[in-house]
């Protein structure tokens, strides 16, 4: 039998830490996840050879800045393990759209671009094409909000 004093601190102990998962962001590195993974899985490496996103498998992974990316091969786990920085996808893999109105959003994985060497992602498609309207703008304003968004723990669906 736990002793008496103890059921309250106890009870404080949970509540602190049910509030702290709570208020926690829903992802567990600095990289969008869904499912647990980045980029819900794609692999980020075949974006700059391909013209569609790929899905990874679990067989290829590797962990940067706390987030899990999978991989379609090993070649291309292996390439992003010798330059994560080359691959992995800007303003933590969010909406580069949304980093330039000032927000963390989700991406859909099909809406991509590929601008100077690195990977820009999208909400949607429809996005994507505001997007490229003006790349060189949205890219500048994005890169300008990015170091205060990074913090947000609110994303939009």
């Amino acid at each position: 039998m736990p002793h008496p004093v103890m059921q309250p601190l106890r009870r404080l102990a949970l509540a602190l830490v049910s509030a702290t998962l709570l208020a926690s962001p829903a992802w567990a590195g600095e990289f969008f996840e869904r499912d647990g993974l980045a980029i819900g899985g794609h692999d980020v490496v075949a974006y700059f050879s391909g013209a569609a996103p790929v899905k990874g498998v679990a067989a290829f992974k590797a962990e940067f800045k706390g987030s899990t990316f999978l991989f379609a091969s090993q070649a291309n786990r292996d390439a992003f393990v010798a330059d994560p920085a080359k691959y992995a996808p800007q303003y933590g893999g969010f909406c580069a759209f949304g980093l330039a109105g000032g927000y963390k959003a989700a991406i859909d994985p099909a809406a991509f671009s590929v601008v100077d060497g690195k990977l820009y992602l999208n909400y949607n498609r429809a996005v994507q094409k505001r997007w490229g309207a003006d790349v060189p703008g949205f890219i500048a304003k994005a890169d300008q909000n990015w170091p205060s968004v990074a913090a947000q723990t609110k994303v939009h669906n």
